[in-house]
């Protein structure tokens, strides 16, 4: 039994729609603001490695960078190695749109742990910690102990 009621998913969603909801202010949508984060991540990334990394169609993604570059927050090089592909960039425009999220997010949070005493907020921040680093470490070893305990709760199916 999941002991967390998947409350830290929950509340990162609760978190995730305000960030929509202030985000939609400066005309960027949450798909739009993925593929930004992609590019942001991998610079000089294709629009064929994007399709495969948010998994969406060719001409989605080729609508979607068009209207980031028309907005401002992408670029287009050319790849110098075959001159015909297209490597992405983010813009500084990108960059601010990052820090905004941030800032709005870290507020959120702020505002959440003001019920808590200064003991507990330390507490819940290292537990946190301890959570997300397991968490990192078993994306790292391709969530391999994860998986054995899917396949063995399918197994008992």
């Amino acid at each position: 039994m999941d002991q967390t009621r998947r409350q830290i998913s929950k509340i990162a969603r609760e978190a995730g729609k305000l960030t929509v909801r202030m985000m939609k202010e400066t005309g960027i949508g949450s798909g739009e603001f993925d593929l930004i984060h992609a590019v942001r991540h991998a610079p000089g990334i294709s629009q064929s490695e994007i399709c495969q990394q948010l998994n969406m169609d060719k001409g989605a993604v080729a609508r979607r960078v068009a209207s980031l570059e028309a907005k401002g927050y992408l670029t287009r090089r050319k790849n110098p190695e075959d001159g015909r592909g297209q490597m992405l960039y983010a813009t500084e425009a990108a960059e601010e749109l990052k820090r905004s999220k941030t800032q709005i997010e870290t507020v959120f949070y702020e505002w959440l742990l003001e019920e808590l005493t200064e003991e507990e907020r330390q507490t819940f921040s290292m537990l946190l910690h301890r959570l997300y680093a397991r968490s990192k470490q078993e994306r790292r070893e391709g969530f391999s102990h994860v998986i054995a305990r899917l396949k063995e709760t399918e197994g008992d199916a």
